[in-house]
């Protein structure tokens, strides 16, 4: 799904949060927090996602504004991976990844103080010491590769450190999740996967088939992630993944992230109880230690006005020409949960879980901790 812009409206304490958090109750809403001195020590990492500046500065001479920073340092957050380059095959898409790693290079450069780019493990960890958010750079497809594979080695060299293979329609590679035929993985996205992992790469294997996820699994030699996924066993949606998947992922020491986007539920409107209910059975399935979250979306509190709309409307048209619009998009269906709609959304988010009876050590795996394991283990 594609981001929409964040408004100006904002609840500026965690306190105004939890009083106002749409069809909460006193009672019933996070009654028992997560120790908010366990979140200011815990590695937070969304695997799929998003950032931007609220107020639109980060495309006006790269210097971030002040809500903009203030926001980013409330939210805890310590890594993101942002998505790099365009998705689906389209011409210039080369081009457009490498134009894209100049942007966020740029962005950082003008705010190194909260601002970093990871390529270690321990850059993420540099990141937290510093009061930094680090940028995990990554691809969403592999239709900027093609046939020419000594571009994953720029691609490494650049930066990028998580490669999707496909993105819903058929690639080189392989099938993506809304291709009928779901044939696997192609002889060409085997030697792909080897590059990857030559070149100390995770492979993401989010959007594909479940063929194709299988065949890629087992051809695997290093631990992957689908890094921005739901359960299909509590909803049957194309973009959602079977649980062989998820043991198949978790058997190989890789770790699934369950995203916060309306194929959560059959309404497209998933609340933080669905959310968590996916973490249970992804947890279940997979085991906590094979559990992370990629929310695919972005940190600000989302503000629906005319121009969002309108944004929204002219996204969902560009995504249905080009034919990899999912079952479930729409001109007016925005990436939302609704209480947890807030920069200090994963705050909230530990809240909940804490609520639900989780425990604190399981908490802090699903918030980064799997995830921060998992990057060791592949690009050291």
């Amino acid at each position: 799904m594609p981001c929409q812009k964040r408004g100006a409206m904002m609840i500026t304490t965690r306190r105004q949060i939890l009083a106002g958090a749409a069809g909460l109750t006193a009672s019933a809403a996070f009654a028992a927090p997560f120790d908010p001195r366990a979140y200011d020590t815990a590695i937070v990492i969304d695997g799929l996602g998003a950032f931007n500046d609220p107020d639109g500065k980060e495309s006006d001479g790269f210097n971030l504004s002040v809500r903009a920073v203030e926001e980013l340092r409330a939210s805890g957050l310590t890594a993101v991976q942002q998505t790099i380059g365009e998705v689906g095959n389209t011409p210039g898409g080369w081009e457009s990844t490498v134009a894209s790693i100049a942007f966020f290079n740029r962005l950082v450069a003008a705010n190194p103080q909260v601002l970093s780019v990871a390529r270690t493990a321990g850059d993420i960890r540099a990141a937290k010491a510093a009061r930094r958010m680090a940028f995990i750079y990554g691809t969403q497809d592999t239709a900027m590769v093609g046939p020419t594979l000594d571009r994953i080695d720029t691609m490494a060299g650049l930066g990028i450190r998580v490669v999707q293979l496909t993105y819903n329609l058929r690639n080189l590679s392989g099938d993506g999740a809304l291709e009928a035929a779901d044939a696997g993985l192609s002889k060409l996205g085997r030697t792909t996967i080897e590059r990857i992992e030559a070149a100390k790469l995770l492979l993401d294997l989010s959007h594909g088939g479940a063929r194709t996820i299988a065949d890629a699994i087992a051809h695997a030699k290093r631990p992957p992630t689908i890094s921005h996924t739901g359960c299909r066993a509590l909803h049957d949606h194309p973009r959602n993944v079977g649980d062989a998947s998820l043991k198949a992922v978790a058997a190989k020491g890789g770790v699934v992230g369950i995203y916060w986007m309306p194929f959560l539920v059959a309404g497209g409107k998933p609340m933080a109880a669905d959310l968590i209910r996916h973490l249970n059975h992804a947890v279940n399935v997979c085991g906590e230690d094979h559990v992370g979250i990629g929310t695919d979306g972005i940190l600000s509190k989302t503000v629906i006005d005319a121009a969002a709309r309108k944004r929204q409307a002219e996204a969902y048209a560009s995504r249905s020409a080009a034919g990899y619009a999912a079952p479930g998009e729409g001109p007016d269906i925005f990436t939302i949960i609704p209480d947890l709609d807030s920069h200090l959304r994963f705050r909230l988010f530990a809240d909940a879980l804490s609520n639900a009876g989780w425990s604190s050590a399981r908490i802090e795996k699903i918030l980064g901790a799997n995830l921060l394991r998992l990057y060791g283990e592949v690009w050291g």
